[in-house]
């Protein structure tokens, strides 16, 4: 679905189709622009007007910028690195939790979550009153709803109690509303992807490889159910996916991380993006990690590097030795550059020598932080660890759990072996133990800080608590400006 990402000139359209003009001379619809009266007509409408609805995922307000700085960086796995002093100010208020409410990635992740929300709506509201090829219709209205349930599934994660719209709004009283309690939206967030479930194909073909399936909507039911502590519905859903979605593991961790396997065998879902045209930009259709995450100054990207999201040692050192997943998520010293030089002992914003290497593309020919590398956002593994979580050690879950874990050894994924977690392990620590395997294989994939606070380690582990981390940082602050003009909000506690 590469050919989603195309769509930016026309995520112009949803910002505008709020309302018309309101000029009663006006009798004839404009010709030269998109309106409300000359748009929502045809097939081709809807696709773009659910494109519009994708496109957030792609920017700062998602997995180019606020996800990375919060999943990553606010977790236990990696701290801001960069060039130190005040550079990357935003990134170093959520590592050490001093965040106040006019923190950049707060506001980025909240406002680019509701412009999401805010263009599923409209399709949402438009599509079932076209006349168009209905199979597309019901694909159309099953992405609105899987992505109005991703967007929600971020902000109550990271908010607690937020708006609650549904609809696109027709006045100002319709968007400055109250919080809604979590317990709702949570109620919101599984109804969209029971009805996106049952309204979207189980695969596409051509340029629509990465547009949400029912399998995509399907994995994200069972990752909802799971945050909600219900974790027989989500071993349920994770086995349905398991066993109907067609999809298998790679036999090499590595291949879920390169441009030429993009949309394979193991994913579910990915964040789609494009190289070569844009710069500068955490808004364009290409990936900044390779930029931002690259050794800094090493020169072994388009800009030298930025150095940031840096592994802690204390999570480099938990690898058990011969994990397979070291060397493909992490850059340490000794490892060989594409061009033979090695990374150092010790760099700027990173004293013991390591980088991210997950999203490592290289110094390729294309526009400053514009990486085409795609964003996984549900793969099989996790689908596994679900289940393994859900069930607990039964037979099943053990041999769910054991599949990940032989993989990242390089093992026979469906044979047993020395490294398989035994029978007979108590709950609570086959618990622990599929906890420790999602922090290592979703290591950098923007969801240690959520999966922290859904155990609990986000208050618990030594290391947030060295951080100095307080009780009210298991969610972030209303973004300032937000209060600034919605009167109906309420700050968090502690902010």
């Amino acid at each position: 679905m590469k050919s989603i990402t195309k769509y930016t000139s026309l995520t112009l359209l949803t910002l505008g189709l709020l309302t018309g003009c309101g000029k009663d001379f006006l009798a004839e619809s404009p010709t030269d622009q998109v309106t409300d009266a000359n748009f929502y007509k045809t097939t081709t409408d809807a696709i773009q007007a659910v494109n519009a609805a994708y496109s957030e995922l792609g920017k700062g307000g998602q997995y180019n910028y606020a996800l990375w700085g919060l999943g990553d960086i606010g977790a236990d796995i990696s701290t801001t690195g960069g060039g130190g002093g005040g550079d990357g100010i935003e990134q170093q208020q959520l590592d050490n939790y001093n965040i106040p409410s006019t923190n950049p990635i707060v506001a980025r992740l909240w406002g680019g979550s509701f412009i999401g929300v805010g263009r599923a709506n409209i399709v949402l509201q438009k599509v079932p009153t076209m006349t168009i090829d209905p199979a597309i219709q019901k694909r159309s209205l099953g992405e609105a709803h899987f992505l109005r349930a991703k967007y929600y599934f971020d902000l109550v994660r990271a908010y607690g109690d937020v708006p609650l719209l549904t609809k696109p709004p027709v006045s100002l009283a319709e968007v400055n509303v109250a919080r809604s309690p979590a317990a709702d939206v949570y109620a919101l967030i599984v109804k969209d992807l029971t009805e996106a479930i049952d309204l979207l194909p189980a695969s596409y073909s051509g340029e629509d490889i990465g547009r949400a399936t029912k399998w995509a909507a399907t994995g994200l039911l069972a990752k909802v159910y799971l945050t909600q502590g219900n974790l027989a519905g989500a071993a349920t859903q994770a086995k349905a996916v398991i066993a109907g979605s067609g999809k298998s593991l790679w036999a090499d961790y590595g291949d879920n991380f390169k441009v030429a396997t993009e949309n394979g065998k193991e994913s579910l879902f990915e964040v789609q993006y494009i190289a070569g045209r844009n710069q500068y930009t955490f808004d364009g259709l290409g990936f900044v990690g390779n930029e931002f995450f690259g050794p800094r100054g090493q020169g072994i990207v388009p800009q030298g590097g930025y150095g940031f999201n840096v592994p802690e040692p204390g999570f480099v050192n938990g690898y058990e030795a011969g994990d397979k997943r070291r060397q493909v998520t992490i850059w340490e010293p000794g490892d060989k550059y594409p061009d033979g030089r090695v990374q150092p002992a010790s760099l700027p914003g990173s004293p013991n020598g390591y980088n991210c290497k997950k999203w490592f593309v290289g110094k390729v020919n294309t526009n400053i932080w514009d990486s085409e590398l795609n964003i996984p956002v549900l793969r099989l593994a996790e689908m596994y660890l679900i289940q393994a979580e859900g069930e607990g050690p039964t037979a099943s879950g053990l041999e769910a759990l054991n599949k990940v874990r032989r993989r990242a050894f390089g093992l026979p994924i469906d044979a047993a072996s020395t490294r398989d977690i035994a029978a007979g392990i108590s709950a609570a620590d086959f618990k622990k133990a599929v906890w420790r395997e999602r922090k290592y294989e979703l290591a950098f994939e923007n969801d240690r800080w959520f999966d922290m606070k859904r155990t609990g380690e986000l208050l618990t582990s030594d290391y947030t608590k060295a951080k100095g981390i307080k009780s009210f940082n298991v969610v972030l602050p209303i973004p300032q400006d937000e209060l600034d003009v919605n009167t109906g909000l309420k700050q968090n506690p502690g902010y």
